[in-house]
């Protein structure tokens, strides 16, 4: 019989997936094998796996590597025993994670692992950030977090980088997500989060030793429709250093074409946090970032010049439904078309919170309209890889607008 659609949610889908797994590179003495055996938690008194894959009726399984190095010319493989998204432990769920929850705590720990001397927030959804926020404090990277994008982070992975304390799972809890990971609970979020029988908390314990993994690689596969592979290592972003974030500059037809205006401070540190969140992001992608925090997100499309416009269109969006929670406590949704107009007029007064913001992009600008969209809302400050033929173009919009711009020298695409 067909099952409702509540029904198919509750589904949970036994996997016949072996419990150990070997993967193995070259062949007779020049053999390399890594072994991997299946996740499973404790759940009523049995052992489960995934609950289920992508969706309800795909079967799923999570394995953990547990043996066997592997080096390919220069590049080393993480070792077996510095477990992170594969040893989690459960520590409440009415429903335990699925193939989406895992992953989408793992994309998330992919961007923290990059601020492990802040307090720092990531939500993910849908393997994408919805927001990421640096703070004074565990609550404030919280709301910052979340107010980047409190429509998007609806239903995600809130992942923290500190014990999680009682007001921060309090912020939490008013609203609805479906994962919290940290490297520990407090008794106090742990009461406060019973509350929520459906949120998964996830505690890492080696969350502490995040910062380790910056640089480290991995075999990245991807399986094909006619059962091939694709086989990367992973990719790991250039930490950009003082000396890096120097004013573009580039030749064209025998003439030299540069930034006129040097990045400040704040410009410099925004550019830093944005490549690094940025490398989290699925291409095609364009970001917003002010003091630390996103602004807006653009995700995933196939134009350049038309994701920096939808990233724009969400600033605008986003804050306008900021603006009305702030001032009569409900979302930008549940108001009149009256009463949404006043404060999209609001939002667009403030040029959607988008001045003096820095623009981020993963690959370079083709033509120079894409850098305009963001330039036309006086963002102040461009960070992309550079190497078009049409950098010149870029370099003297910036120029017109007065904005600094970098080249990083390194594409970040994610697919």
């Amino acid at each position: 019989m067909k099952k409702s659609g509540k029904e198919v949610y509750r589904t949970i889908n036994p996997d016949d997936f072996p419990e150990d797994l070997e993967i193995s590179f070259g062949k007779g003495p020049d053999r390399q094998t890594l072994v991997y055996r299946k996740v499973t938690w404790e759940i009523d008194g049995d052992q489960r796996g995934l609950r289920y894959g992508e969706n309800p009726d795909q079967q799923a399984a999570l394995y953990r590597p547990v043996n066997g190095n592997l080096l390919l010319g220069d590049v080393k493989q993480i070792a077996p025993g510095r477990g992170l998204t594969t040893d989690v432990d459960l520590l409440q769920s009415g429903k335990h994670p699925g193939k989406i929850n895992i992953t989408d705590v793992d994309a998330a720990l992919n961007i923290l692992r990059y601020f492990t001397d802040r307090h720092a927030c990531v939500i993910v959804k849908h393997n994408n950030p919805s927001g990421v926020a640096l703070g004074t404090g565990q609550t404030e990277a919280y709301q910052r977090a979340l107010m980047a994008d409190r429509i998007a982070a609806f239903g995600g992975a809130v992942a923290l980088n500190r014990e999680v304390q009682r007001d921060t799972a309090e912020a939490i809890a008013e609203y609805y997500a479906e994962v919290v990971v940290a490297p520990e609970f407090s008794r106090g979020a742990l009461e406060v989060f019973a509350r929520r029988k459906n949120l998964r908390v996830l505690r890492i314990g080696n969350m502490e030793r995040l910062q380790e993994y910056v640089g480290t690689r991995f075999v990245d596969f991807k399986s094909l429709i006619d059962g091939g592979i694709v086989a990367q290592w992973s990719f790991s972003p250039r930490i950009l250093e003082e000396p890096d974030l120097v004013p573009a500059r580039t030749e064209y037809r025998d003439r030299e074409y540069r930034i006129n205006r040097e990045p400040t401070d704040a410009e410099k540190r925004d550019m830093w946090f944005g490549w690094l969140v940025e490398s989290g992001v699925t291409s095609n992608s364009v970001i917003y970032v002010k003091e630390e925090c996103t602004v807006s997100i653009g995700t995933g499309e196939q134009d350049r010049v038309g994701v920096a416009r939808i990233a724009r269109d969400k600033a605008y969006w986003k804050l306008a439904d900021r603006l009305a929670l702030e001032s009569s406590g409900k979302g930008i949704e549940e108001l009149s078309p009256e009463d949404q107009a006043i404060y999209y007029a609001a939002a667009g007064e403030e040029q959607g919170g988008l001045p003096g913001s820095t623009m981020v992009s993963d690959a370079f600008f083709p033509f120079r309209d894409g850098a305009e969209v963001g330039l036309r809302e006086r963002v102040s400050a461009i960070l992309q890889p550079g190497g078009s033929v049409r950098d010149h173009e870029v370099i003297q919009a910036c120029n017109e607008h007065d904005a600094t711009m970098v080249f990083t020298g390194q594409r970040s695409f994610r697919h």
